[in-house]
């Protein structure tokens, strides 16, 4: 586990310091009071909660924002942190280019590079070439009928999951059998044989911050499903990694070119009982800060160390 040093809640900067501002960047679907809130706002909540007072006593100001809001002067922000943009898959293109914009006038965690290539999921194509282990995924465009029906032999199961190829929090996911109708797939999706471990045992994170190991949990849904995000039921559980599943979520960051400021790596347990990459999270993933009491001083160091 990260040692950081415990930092005094009551303390304030001292009088006259200028606090520096930071953006939190989030969205309609996730800002308190917004109409469109989703069932699982409460995690950008917890975020919040997490993050302000440690930021604080370290002298800066963060503030939620919609990354989407061209009224905002990115400028007067000393950085931007990417939180609950969870709407961002279905205008990509625009989040993309606010990214860019926003980077050009202040600075920007994670880089918007970054974003760009972990926005689509064929991001697992390149870690599966540098070594990662990932399951047997096809990448299909457009899933029409031809393509539905030889999905299921391509990949030798009856058991499918249809994923959108940018796309998170299981939005536009099927779970699907060769005698099952064909929904409508807009988007282009990656397909994977669906693994019973998920159910079995659930799908482990690992969370970084800026390199260092912060926290693991156990992701596990409710009985009957296999989605273990909150929003259907799913709940999470801390746990200590053992040495050769964290070095196995550490191999995976290994892989990238530069140190992101946050990862999360989203693992599930094999037939051979090693680990399979389901995800790695670089743009706006949940940072469980409820069962990583510590995340926010662990962020608000490494954030101050990155501004100087």
């Amino acid at each position: 586990m990260c040692q950081m040093q415990v930092l005094d809640a009551t303390y304030q900067p001292s009088y006259g310091a200028v606090m520096k501002k930071i953006a939190y960047l989030a969205s309609k679907v996730t800002l308190p009071g917004s109409p469109l809130r989703r069932s699982d706002a409460f995690e950008h909540d917890y975020m919040m909660d997490a993050l302000r007072p440690p930021f604080t006593v370290l002298g800066m100001e963060i503030q939620d924002v919609d990354w989407a809001d061209d009224e905002l002067d990115w400028a007067s922000f000393d950085a931007a942190l990417i939180g609950t943009t969870w709407d961002y898959w279905d205008q990509p293109e625009h989040f993309l280019a606010t990214l860019e914009k926003i980077e050009n006038q202040t600075h920007l965690f994670n880089s918007s590079a970054t974003v760009r290539w972990n926005s689509d999921k064929r991001y697992l194509k390149e870690l599966a070439a540098k070594g990662a282990r990932t399951i047997p995924t096809l990448w299909i465009d457009k899933v029409g009928a031809n393509e539905f029906a030889a999905a299921f032999g391509e990949l030798g199961s009856d058991d499918l999951v249809f994923k959108r190829q940018i796309g998170a929090g299981a939005d536009g996911q099927f779970r699907l059998s060769p005698s099952d109708k064909l929904p409508a797939m807009p988007h282009p999706m990656m397909v994977q044989p669906f693994l019973s471990k998920i159910q079995e045992e659930g799908e482990y994170s690992f969370i970084f911050i800026d390199g260092t190991f912060s926290h693991a949990l156990l992701k596990q849904a409710k009985s009957g499903d296999y989605r273990i995000q909150s929003s259907y039921g799913g709940w999470e559980t801390k746990v200590s990694p053992t040495a050769e599943d964290l070095a196995q979520a550490q191999a995976i960051l290994q892989l990238m070119d530069e140190t992101s400021f946050y990862a999360r790596v989203d693992m599930i347990r094999g037939e051979d009982e090693k680990l399979l990459l389901m995800e790695l999270e670089l743009i706006e993933p949940y940072l469980y800060p409820k069962e990583g009491p510590e995340l926010g001083s662990i962020m608000a160091d490494a954030l101050k160390g990155r501004l100087g």
